[in-house]
């Protein structure tokens, strides 16, 4: 299967044509209408249905198939044993989340090996410090009984930089969890093609020490 075209691969899904036109001539104009596979990823019920040749039955398929891919990449992440960089971490996510055209927070719970117990999503839409409850994501971890948590958010503009916002909301994500011993490895930010990882660049470690002497006070 690594052999063959997009389109090829397409029409497999398909499976049939429609008049004069072969499954793989139709799946080609499907790819070009969308500007190929990522866009046909991103596409909705609404705009499969304007592709001329797709009718009920055809987007039903496609949609399997999507759905297929991204719970295989999901069950993909959750037979990963343990989380040790956060380069891993964008590997074992990008796919599911590069072409998502809304923010989505995910966690990553571990348990004291660093081993996953499970992947969650812990909150969709503008991921903002105030949009983002701390005490949820607390919950959350403590049905799980996870000692750490990895955090990680897409940028649907491409560009990983972190705002203000981002900043805050992981300051905040860290008090609420050290509070009640949990430990946050990593917040990391998905782009085009390109990461932002807070651990890597010493926030998380710079925000650990700011809660450890507020207690201090």
């Amino acid at each position: 299967s690594e052999s063959l075209s997009n389109a090829e691969l397409l029409a497999i899904f398909l499976r049939t044509g429609v008049k004069s036109k072969s499954a793989i001539d139709l799946a080609s104009e499907i790819l070009e209408a969308f500007g190929g596979v990522r866009g046909l990823c991103t596409a909705n019920t609404e705009d499969l249905q304007k592709t001329k040749g797709v009718g009920v039955a055809k987007i039903a398929q496609l949609k399997a198939a999507l759905e297929l891919s991204k719970r295989y990449l999901q069950e993909n992440i959750r037979q990963k044993s343990i989380v040790e960089s956060s380069k891993e971490v964008f590997d074992l996510l990008y796919q599911s989340m590069r072409d998502l055209d809304y923010e989505l927070l995910k966690v990553i719970l571990l348990n004291g090996q660093n081993q996953i117990i499970d992947v969650a999503d812990a909150f969709r839409g503008s991921i903002t410090s105030s949009s983002v409850y701390p005490r949820e994501i607390v919950k959350l971890a403590l049905k799980y009984s996870a000692s750490a948590l990895v955090f990680i958010h897409n940028h649907p503009s491409g560009i990983s930089k972190p705002s203000e916002g981002d900043k805050q909301l992981t300051k905040k994500l860290i008090f609420a969890c050290m509070t009640v011993g949990i430990k946050v490895h990593d917040h990391i930010i998905i782009g085009d093609n390109q990461y932002y990882s807070f651990a890597d660049e010493g926030f998380i470690q710079l925000y650990e020490k700011e809660f450890e002497r507020r207690l201090t006070e």
